[in-house]
Formats: structure tokens, sequence, C-alpha cells
């Protein structure tokens, strides 16, 4: 068994461009895992093994390293900074205990790190704070620990000082010993010399250092009233308030360097053993019943409770399917049988391997606290838990944003379809925010994702890792139509052609049906004109007519059709004469009663800093968007809004470029309204001309 305050469950997350990667490298560096640093400039990053990572020098998914520093284990994530690859940084969130939040010296808080730091605040992570390129042009440590406390709101405890400026960096100061640490120019990490705090730095030393431990004593009240009565704390207690409040999210510990050039790591991996929560000191996570409410009880952090583990990821590579587990509670041994609680089916554990990246050491054995990855696991998907068959629970599920775009694809190479469908199979399991389906009417299949980035990382990948070139139509909107009129009518399906005949003739009202209820359908036949072993013939034949609209072939929704009378005849009336019947009156009738054309609401939630907001609204206005909501939150303003899809396509694009880079969006489906006539015309006149090209 292995002390579970040795370890460290972290992640590193920031903005794109902030130096995540790198900073991940050199911890692998200076742990010893890797011998030579690589590096994102020239595609050779140990985390960063996809092509597509490597070519374009951004992080896609999300990947797990294990590493040692001063006795304690790391498991270390290091998560992309995208805005349309967020669900990589939220899921690998959802398992940690504590996290790296990197910043770039010279762009400081930027949009993504907001919204990195919103969803850490969601997990509730403990943090520590790392101003990274502070060799850079412009960069300025003061200037980034002030955005923090303005653009985040949070509250940056300032842990070391910078020595020099820019070109003339060259190294901190630990405010707590006050010890200045110098790198040479070699670039080696470990070059460095401890000495004396630079003369002219003395002041500002003492001043912050006065600043540090006032408010790390605010943790406990006895260090307080010492304090106050010029009582001069320990270290080692300065330490154990700083870790209190850290836990407690009260502050966050702040360090500054320069990952590329090696400077000031080592303090950052110091404050990773002293700062930050061992498993077994983090909020547990709540189980939840099937339904996923709170059962009250929560997943205690403790290899002697029964298993409770969390699977956060799947990914495929060249050794087959894998799945990331974070163990909660218990131990997990190979050959064990396991339950997976959203499928009520058992798995057995094969093999267990501990990630470096995308190599692996193989496992037998894994306990509490623990994060790795299973091989060749059948049925278990991104947020599944697996837990003791003995005991079963569920662990809180993880809430994934619904894709907002879609777009066609067809293999160029028609022999390629059965090679697209497996591949796909295998990218959606991967990744919960990519989805697949097949269009009814043309055949085509449809991928959706959370963004137009997102869609071409996804081709890209089947082009290369799968082989399979696609052909990409445009982006598509789901249209519905529905009837605004009531009307009363009756249809004859009368057939004679030698022998028994067919016979049906029923009188019928159509009429629009309340929002949201889709097809209803009743008889109110008397007397036996229509025998009511007909009935359901009738119902059938309208309701497979309802998939097909009058206007332009979509899907009808809202309508209710009564039946009330008809006649039959003893011989040659029968179920099909009369499910005839019912879809010749539905191609008769609909076209009376008042088609419209429906058009799928988005509810767009957009995040804006406050000088844009004028231009956001007026620029959702013009998408005929109807303005629902603003709050004004510590970071910017989130403007609520309904609009329709049709008008939201290359969004993304378009709220970066008002808001300089800042905004985001995001939007799910809301409802269906009615298209204005303008709108309609034109959508009926292309779904038209597409059918016609497409026989």
């Amino acid at each position: 068994m292995t002390d579970l305050s040795l370890y460290r469950n972290i992640g590193i997350f920031a903005h794109v461009d902030a130096g995540k990667t790198t900073t991940t490298e050199r911890i692998l560096k200076l742990t010893g895992r890797i011998h030579r640093a690589g590096d994102t400039h020239d595609g050779s990053a140990t985390t960063d093994f996809m092509e597509q990572e490597s070519e374009r020098g951004i992080t896609i998914q999300s990947a797990a390293v294990t590493c040692f520093w001063k006795g304690h284990r790391f498991n270390v994530i290091d998560t992309p900074g995208h805005v349309d690859f967020t669900v990589e940084v939220y899921r690998s969130l959802k398992v940690l205990d504590g996290g790296i939040g990197v910043f770039c010296g010279s762009g400081g808080v930027e949009p993504q790190s907001e919204t990195n730091w919103r969803y850490a605040n969601d997990s509730e992570v403990s943090r520590i704070i790392f101003v990274n390129k502070l060799d850079r042009m412009g960069a300025d440590f003061f200037r980034v620990t002030d955005q923090v406390k303005n653009v985040l709101a949070a509250n940056p405890l300032i842990m070391v000082l910078p020595i020099g400026r820019e070109d003339e960096f060259t190294g901190v100061v630990d405010l707590l010993t006050r010890k200045a640490y110098v790198w040479d120019a070699s670039g080696d990490p470990e070059a460095y010399t401890v000495g004396d705090v630079p003369a002219d730095m003395v002041d500002d030393v003492e001043m912050y250092r006065e600043q540090l431990v006032e408010t790390a004593v605010e943790m406990d009240d006895d260090l307080m009233m010492a304090y106050m009565e010029g009582e001069e704390p320990s270290i080692e207690d300065i330490k154990r308030c700083v870790r209190l409040g850290t836990r407690d999210l009260k502050f966050f510990p702040t360090y500054c360097g320069s990952a590329f050039k090696n400077k000031g790591m080592q303090l950052v991996l110091d404050a990773v053993v002293d700062y930050l929560p061992a498993p077994t000191e983090v909020e547990p996570q709540d189980l939840t019943d099937e339904e996923g409410n709170p059962t009250g009880q929560k997943a205690i952090v403790d290899p002697k409770e029964p298993l409770r583990a969390l699977a956060f990821k799947i990914m495929d590579d060249r050794f087959g399917a894998l799945t990331f587990v974070r163990i909660y509670s218990g131990e997990l041994r190979k050959g064990d049988t396991v339950l997976n609680s959203f499928t009520g089916k058992t798995e057995r554990i094969g093999r267990m391997c501990e990630m470096h990246a995308d190599q692996r050491t193989e496992l037998d054995f894994a306990q509490a606290g623990d994060i790795i990855a299973v091989v060749g696991m059948k049925n278990v998907q991104t947020g599944h838990t697996l837990c003791d068959p003995k005991h079963p629970c569920t662990l809180e599920a993880m809430v994934f944003p619904e894709p907002v775009i879609s777009i066609a694809v067809q293999p160029k190479d028609k022999s390629m379809v059965d090679k697209m469908g497996i591949a796909i199979g295998k990218m959606v399991a991967e990744d919960p925010t990519f989805q697949v389906e097949t269009d009814e009417d043309s055949g085509e299949t449809i991928l959706k994702g959370m963004g137009e980035l997102h869609l071409d990382i996804k081709v890209d990948i089947l082009k290369r890792t799968y082989g399979v070139e696609l052909i990409v139509g445009q982006p598509q909107v789901a249209y519905r139509e529905t009837i605004t009129k009531a009307i009363e009518d009756s249809y004859t399906h009368k057939k004679q052609s030698g022998g028994s005949g067919q016979y049906g003739k029923i009188d019928y009202r159509i009429r629009p049906a309340e929002p949201g209820t889709g097809f209803a359908f009743k008889s109110t036949v008397v007397g036996g004109n229509v025998p009511k072993e007909f009935w359901p013939a009738v119902e059938k034949g309208f309701r497979l007519m309802m998939n097909e609209g009058p206007l332009a072939g979509f899907p009808v929704l809202d309508v209710e059709v009564e039946l009330f009378d008809g006649s039959y005849h003893a011989v040659d009336s029968s179920a099909i004469a009369f499910e005839i019947a019912a879809k010749g009156a539905f191609r008769q009738s609909m076209p009376k009663a008042g088609a419209q054309l429906l058009e799928p609401v988005m509810k767009v939630d957009v995040f804006t800093p406050e000088d844009n907001v004028g231009d956001v609204i007026g620029d959702l206005n013009r998408r005929r968007g109807m303005i629902k909501d603003q709050e004004a939150g510590a970071t910017g303003v989130r403007v609520k809004a309904d609009v329709p899809l049709s008008e939201m396509f290359g969004y993304i694009g378009h709220l970066r470029t008002i808001t300089s880079g800042r905004g985001q969006f995001s939007m799910e489906f809301s409802h269906y309204m009615p298209c204005p006539a303008n709108v309609s015309e034109k959508v009926i006149a292309e779904t038209k001309a597409r059918k016609e090209a497409a026989k």
C-alpha cells in the first residue's frame, strides 16, 4: 500500500499559447521522466503526440503522464486551450484534485483562461498560478496578477518576485525563505545558484513578504493573535496556513518564470508538493442514484472502502481501446470483475497500465487516488461509474454540451463506406461532444460538433489516421412543417380489378395541435360506419405520412386528426384499403390546411467584455435574435437570447472579431418557431433544388 498523502493529481490548463505543454515538458525533464525536453515549436512535445497537434502546435486532447518529485507521485494531465476542445478540460478537471493555471507574462488573462478558470471554480479544484514567459517582450508579472484579481475575481497570493525584466529576467526571489534563485544563460534547469536578495529588491521583498504572512495567518486564529502581538510565525506554520487557504480556494499561490528557458520551475514543483491537496484532503465526490439525484453519500478516498471509479476518457491508440479511469476508493487488481452501474453489466479487468503520453507501463494493482488506463473494456463510455458488484453506486455524472453545428459527409471512394462507419464509431466513443446520425431523406451521414475547428480536425483525423477521404457538404439546419387552419374533408379509396376489390371511405377533421405535442389521432365514429378494427389502419396511414410534409418534405409536427364518419363494404373493405385511404386523405387535405415551415430556435448564451455589449446585442438583433436577459459578472457580461439556428453559422468567428477574441458563446436547442415568409420561400426553393440534384 502506498501513502496517499504522497499523491498529487494535477492538471495544467490555460489559454492557447500560454505555454502549458512546454511547462509539462519541463516538469517531465526535471522529474527525470524524459532526458531531452521536447517543444511545441518543433513538434516534438511528449504530450502532443497526435500528428494534428505537432503540425498546428496546439493541444487537441488531454494527455496523462506520471512522474515523481521529492518522494511524491504526480499524475499530470496536460489539457487543450482551444474553445472547441473545452470538453477535454472539463472532464480532466472533474477527476483532478489540484491544478496549475498557466498565464502568459505578456498576454495575461485571456478568454479561454477565463472559461477554464470558471470550470475549475465549478469543480472546486485548488490551483496554483504560474505566470510564464517572463523573458518575453512586454512581460509584466504585476500586471498579470492585477488581471487575475480584476478579470477572474480571484485572489493571487504572491510567493516569489521576478529578478530582472524581459531579456534580463534571470531568476526569482522566494519570499518565504528570502533567498534568490538565479539561473545562468546555459538553459540547463539545474544550473542555478541560491544567494541573497539583490540589494535593489530588499524593500519590495519585505513589503510582499509581509502581505503574504498577513494573508496566510488569517487561516489560523491563534497564529493571527500571536502575529498581531509581534510574534513572527515559523516557515512551517506559514506553509500550513497557505496549504489550508489553497485547499479552501481562499487564495491561489502565485509563481513566475520561463518554462521555455527552464527558469523557476523547481519552485512550482515544490509548491505542488507543499500546497496542492492530496486525494484524501479533497471534498469527496457525491454519489447519485440512477436519475442523477444526490443520495447524500460520498465516495471517500480510502483503499479500504468498496471500489468506486470514474471512466473520464476513452482513447483509441495503436495498442487498442484505452479507458482512462480515476479510482476514488478501493483497489483494482488485474483479473477483477467490476460492475458498470450505467449499463448494469460487469466487465473483467484485463490489462492495466500507467500512461506516459503514448507510452505505457503495465500494472498489476492500482488503488484509491490513482489515475490509470485499462485496456480493452467493451461497453464503458465517458462518465460511466465502475464499482464493486456487491456495492453498486453511481458517481456524479458528467454533463456535456450539445453539438451546435453539423455537416454532411460522404466518402470520396464508395468502397470506403464501411471503413468510415467503423472509424466514426471509434471517434464518437472518444469524444462525447462529437455525434453522428444518418439523414433518412438523403441517406447522407451527418457529423455534429462544437465548432468549425472541431469538425475540421475530425475530418482530418478520418483522413490521416483511418485513411478515409471525405467530401464535406455545407452546414445544414433541421426544419419542420406544421398547419395553421382546421379543415373537414372526405376521401374515398375504391379499386376494382376482377376478384375482390378495395374499398374505404373516411370523413375526418385535421386541426393544428398545441406546440410540442407531435401527432395525435382520435376516432369519434358511431354506429359502426367504420368498424373498430379499421381505426388503427387509418391512424397508421396518417402517421406514416407525417414524415414528409407538403411544402418541402420536412417532417410534420403538432397536428391532430379526428376520424368522425365514413363507410365500408362487407367484402371489399380491409385494413390495407383504409390505410391507403388515410394516405390519400393526407395528400389531399394538408396543402389546404395552411401549411407552414418551422425553424429550430437556439438558446444562445454569449459571454462578452463590457466594452462590446452594444455591438454583440446589435449583431444578435440583425440575426433575428430575441434578447432575453443580461447579467453583469466579475469578468464581463452574459447576454442570453433566442436566435434561429440558420443565422448562427460562422458566428464564433464573427464574435471573436467583434470582441477582439475575448467573446465566447454556447448554444443549445430550445424550440421550433414559424419561419418568416421570405426565409420560408428561400428554404423551400433550395430544398427542392437539392432534391432534384440528388435524383
